[in-house]
């Protein structure tokens, strides 16, 4: 009984700690999840093409979450900037 309290709280403190970012981490990984399939899958004309279109209040929205919380900024960046930036090097859309 006393042990299984001492986890309790063990528990309860770890949760305590725990920033904004990494309570919305699930988002974050969801999105980025998205835009990584999304760059993967698409043609690299479809690429330049999107890349003229204006945003959806979805993708806004996000876009604003992680502009208030560079953790949360961080966190995605770090998880999409590799696939991402590999695919706009094959289209030929950074030197």
């Amino acid at each position: 009984m006393k042990i299984r309290r001492m986890a309790s709280l063990g528990v309860a403190a770890l949760l305590g700690l725990a920033t904004p970012a990494q309570a919305q981490s699930p988002v974050v990984n969801l999105v980025a999840k998205k835009v990584i399939e999304r760059y993967q899958k698409s043609t690299c004309d479809q690429l330049w093409a999107a890349r003229s279109e204006r945003r959806g209040s979805q993708e806004q929205r996000v876009l604003d979450m992680l502009n208030d919380d560079p953790q949360l900024r961080q966190t995605f960046i770090d998880q999409v900037a590799g696939p991402v930036m590999n695919k706009l090097f094959i289209c030929g859309m950074i030197p």
